[in-house]
């Protein structure tokens, strides 16, 4: 070989070298993760007495998990509340053979179900410090959403320092006349498909999607739905998205690929956020010029806090950025429609299957309301007494004040307890996951670092050892004394928007935004299943109808 061939040869050499070493380093990753880690996890639980299914190289339970959810789907189930079983019947199999806390596996990483509130509530509260979102799923779940659910420590209670304000009650009544109107448009809508004396199907889970894709618009930007629709149709997708990503097996860099669905998700993710910046860049221009309406939506009250908190640091730069504002409307839109989405959709269906709450709900909607538009100004007429002061008053009205995460509910009490015990049978997630990342004692157990701890919130949601032999009913009156006092024991085990100091801080946006629809369709319509309904809970990015909710409406 010559010597020009030979100082030619050097630099491929070089990158061949280089190129050797990276798979190298690849592929110790991939053995590390898929089959030294999972041994050596799984050793030490079993060590623990903890049962449950053996690890299987490299899927782990993914391949039975979806086997079993194929046959779940095939078909609808019964018309009842036992739904755990078509949820998650892999994590229904696995607690019926080994017990309230057993394992399962991920692909290789090992998933403690931990089906036992007492328990659950030191994790969502993380008093041992050692909890944190499971990784993966953050780098996922960004995607979607780079808000609150995914930051961790001090950018986290920066965010939720600025955010906390923008929801409080006194907020949300400036709100309430976006509510409304949104909640108007529904009704005229389907009083005029319905007509005059006539009964007319309409499938309620689109509607109520389109209904709180529009109130996020106008309460979050001010705007109409018809402004925000292409926001809500890619945060739409990509929720279906990140679920086939999360419930897939993980290897290093997968989701750097250029795959098909790598680059869907990448070029919905471009999209949004340009749109979400033109729309801050227009807030931006008007606060500078004066030209601001009052800031009453959440962007603005968001822009306004976040320059407040800055201000008060004493820092030039702003302590959210561009960007992560941009993250948090992102949040704002995905948990704003589909929370309150499925919500009122298995509302509707549970109303409908249980008629006799309906009549009662009714009753105390035009007890309150007449047929006057609900709002804050009628709330407030329930004067708020004691149950020695007035018991009979008591059962009209409901206050219920959790001074440690600022929770303030004002509801009529058959309305507060039908919306709770929808949110008890069919909670909108069904499950939280929290990563061990240092070694945790936790009910007896060592955890080592790298444990998934399954919080399954629709299984203790259902247990009789919780709940009573009744857990699968529909019992709204478990919550006439409130929620402390619904469960067995007087034990927390309700836990629909998660708890701790991370719990879902729109949950008085949910609650007020379903009370204001329900209220305004329990005024105009009666309402029962169409006999096309096929009872199909299943958990998408929420706990969704599979086949949709049709619903036979007839205007009172």
């Amino acid at each position: 070989m010559s010597i020009g061939a030979v100082l030619l040869w050097q630099p491929w050499r070089l990158i061949f070298s280089l190129g050797a070493l990276v798979a190298l380093w690849w592929a110790w990753r991939v053995l590390e993760m898929a089959w030294i880690s999972p041994r050596r996890l799984g050793r030490a639980l079993r060590a623990q007495g903890l049962r449950g299914t053996a690890y299987r190289f490299p899927f782990g339970d993914l391949k039975e998990f979806a086997r079993l959810v194929g046959v779940a789907r095939s078909k609808p189930m019964p018309l009842s509340h036992d739904i755990t079983p078509r949820v998650n019947p892999l994590y229904h199999n696995v607690i019926k053979e080994h017990g309230k806390i057993s394992v399962t596996w991920f692909g290789p990483t090992p998933r403690v179900i931990v089906n036992d509130p007492k328990l659950v509530g030191e994790i969502l509260t993380n008093k041992h410090g050692h909890f944190r979102k499971r990784k993966f799923t953050n780098g996922i779940v960004k995607r979607l959403a780079n808000g609150l659910v995914s930051h961790e420590g001090e950018k986290w209670a920066a965010h939720r320092k600025i955010i906390n304000p923008a929801f409080h009650v006194e907020k949300l009544k400036k709100m309430l006349p976006a509510f409304a109107a949104c909640c108007n448009d529904l009704v005229t809508r389907w009083e005029d498909h319905v007509g005059v004396n006539e009964t007319k199907e309409i499938d309620v889970w689109p509607e109520f999607q389109n209904l709180t894709g529009d109130v996020i618009s106008r309460a979050a930007f001010g705007s109409s739905f018809s402004e925000g629709r292409r926001i809500f149709q890619i945060q739409s997708e990509q929720a279906r998205n990140v679920v086939k990503m999360v419930n897939s097996l993980y290897l290093p860099g997968f989701r750097f690929i250029p795959m098909q669905l790598n680059r869907r998700m990448k070029a919905n993710t471009i999209e949004v956020e340009a749109l979400l910046a033109g729309i801050i860049g227009k807030r931006e221009k008007a606060m500078k010029e004066g030209n601001a309406s009052n800031n009453e939506d959440l962007l603005g009250m968001l822009m306004e806090c976040n320059i407040a908190e800055t201000k008060e640091a004493g820092t030039a730069k702003p302590i959210m950025t561009m960007d992560d504002i941009i993250g948090e409307l992102k949040l704002f839109y995905f948990a704003g429609m589909d929370t309150t989405a499925v919500l009122l959709t298995w509302t509707m269906v549970a109303l409908s299957m249980h008629p006799e709450w309906q009549d009662r709900a009714r009753e105390e909607v035009q007890r309150v309301f007449g047929d006057s538009q609900p709002d804050f100004d009628g709330i407030s007429q329930l004067k708020i007494v004691s149950a020695q002061d007035n018991p009979k008053l008591v059962q009209t009205c409901r206050f219920h004040v959790d001074s440690k995460h600022m929770v303030l509910t004002l509801l009529g009490v058959q309305v507060a307890m039908i919306l709770y015990e929808v949110l008890r049978l069919y909670p909108p997630v069904v499950q939280f996951d929290r990563q061990t990342y240092e070694e945790v004692e936790l009910g007896g157990v060592r955890y080592p670092p790298g444990v998934t701890l399954s919080l399954p919130i629709v299984f203790l949601h259902h247990d009789p050892d919780v709940w009573g032999e009744d857990a699968d009913e529909f019992r709204p009156e478990r919550f006439a004394e409130g929620i402390s006092k619904a469960s067995r024991n007087g034990s927390r085990a309700f836990f629909p928007f998660g708890w701790g100091p991370r719990i879902c801080v729109g949950q008085n946006f949910a609650l007020v935004e379903a009370k204001m629809a329900l209220s305004k369709i329990l005024q105009r319509f009666s309402f029962g299943l169409s006999p096309s309904y096929m009872h199909a809970p299943f958990p998408v990015s929420t706990l969704q109808p599979d086949h949709g909710a049709q619903i036979m409406l007839k205007k009172l």
